[in-house]
């Protein structure tokens, strides 16, 4: 594309961002020209054009043209000031042309990092459409949603992991978080993703999912020869909607589920018996007890990794998720539900998050359709209009 062609692109923010380099060295000029002293000069401020456009634009060619316009700017000052011949002029323009180069050459090194960073982003994203899936807005009789946030700034994919899938024994769903760094992490957290893709269509309980998902994790560690191998392991909740309006929970290790009921407090879903996460225990001891509920309609189960109630302030306090989460659940749309709780929990920190966080939120709304489900007002959290506006 030429020069015009690349300028017609660019918003009217950017074309007034580049003339910021013109602009300094007319005020330059002003100045020397309205100071009235003659042994003043302004020149040597001249290098703030080069260096100015080195910081407004992208292109390698512009701090070169602005320093071309700047040594040019100089020479009329000098000629102004009569300061041709002194030495405060010729390092003026030392100064500009020095200033111009190391601007252009640190331009062409930005965009350099820039594109390595947009193709880093890409293949992360390549990456998080392989290992954690989009998840449809409703599986069978229940409405999904979910809401991921990686605590690298630049990042698409960290330690959580999360999978909804329609089985013959109902709507299953798993979330976790892997306790480990860098690649190995993944490698794990795609070991166990894969496990309960295949575990949750062959194993009619749950509590044999969690095993094989056990016996899957610890070959895993054992083939992924990386540093940190013998201190990774794996907390997660496994959630089984059955046909029968009955939810099946079995938790290892992870923060327990929340349930959201119309009328009711927002309960914790706390297993009977504690158990580990899975790589502490050896495969064939790892027999989790499974929670059983029977389910009404609209009842929301909050899932979420612990980078939700770990998230602290600048004072250092926990996110209060139980005390939240009824004033941010007044949206019908369980998208917009988890969408406003993390806006909640970015302004209770005030910063980006320290931690990966992961929230799935499963409805179970088999009398609602999905195309008309938009349209119905919800009243699970803070009550909203009269008790007739309520839906159960």
């Amino acid at each position: 594309m030429s020069v015009a062609g690349r300028f017609r692109h660019l918003t009217s923010w950017s074309r007034t961002i580049l003339v910021l380099p013109f602009i300094g060295i007319a005020l330059v000029i002003m100045l020397d020209r309205t100071s009235g002293n003659p042994n003043v000069t302004f020149e040597p401020a001249l290098t703030a054009g080069p260096a100015l456009a080195a910081v407004v634009s992208n292109r390698t060619w512009y701090p070169l043209g602005v320093g071309v316009v700047t040594v040019g700017a100089a020479f009329v000052l000098a000629a102004a000031d009569h300061s041709l011949g002194q030495s405060v002029h010729g390092a003026s323009v030392f100064a500009i042309v020095l200033i111009a180069v190391i601007g252009s050459t640190s331009v062409l090194l930005r965009n350099r990092q820039e594109k390595a960073l947009a193709d880093a982003r890409l293949v992360s994203e390549v990456a998080q459409r392989v290992l954690l899936r989009s998840i449809p807005d409703r599986i069978g009789p229940v409405r999904t949603a979910v809401h991921y946030a990686a605590a690298a700034a630049h990042a698409r994919i960290g330690g959580d992991l999360y999978e909804v899938v329609q089985t013959r024994y109902g709507v299953r769903a798993v979330i976790g978080d892997v306790r480990g760094k860098g690649l190995g992490a993944v490698e794990t957290a795609a070991a166990i993703l894969g496990a309960f893709r295949e575990a949750a269509h062959q194993e009619p309980a749950l509590d044999r999912v969690a095993s094989w998902l056990a016996d899957s994790l610890h070959r895993a560690l054992h083939e992924n020869d990386h540093e940190g191998t013998e201190e990774e392991f794996v907390t997660l909740v496994l959630v089984s909607v059955r046909n029968d309006r009955v939810v099946e929970i079995v938790n290892c290790g992870h923060p327990s589920p929340l349930l959201l009921r119309t009328g009711a407090p927002v309960r914790a879903l706390d297993p009977a018996v504690t158990v580990p996460p899975l790589g502490v225990l050896e495969p064939e001891e790892v027999h989790p007890p499974i929670l059983e509920l029977l389910l009404e309609d609209r009842d929301r189960l909050l899932l979420f990794t612990d980078g939700v109630i770990e998230a602290r302030d600048r004072w250092g306090a926990f996110y209060p998720l139980t005390e939240r989460l009824p004033d941010c659940a007044t949206s019908d749309n369980p998208s917009d539900l988890l969408e406003h709780l993390h806006e909640d929990i970015r302004r209770h920190v005030g910063r980006q998050l320290g931690d990966d966080a992961a929230m799935l939120l499963l409805e179970y709304a088999p009398s609602i359709p999905l195309a008309a489900a938009d349209g119905v007002f919800g009243s699970i959290g803070r009550p909203r209009g009269s008790a007739a506006d309520e839906v159960r």
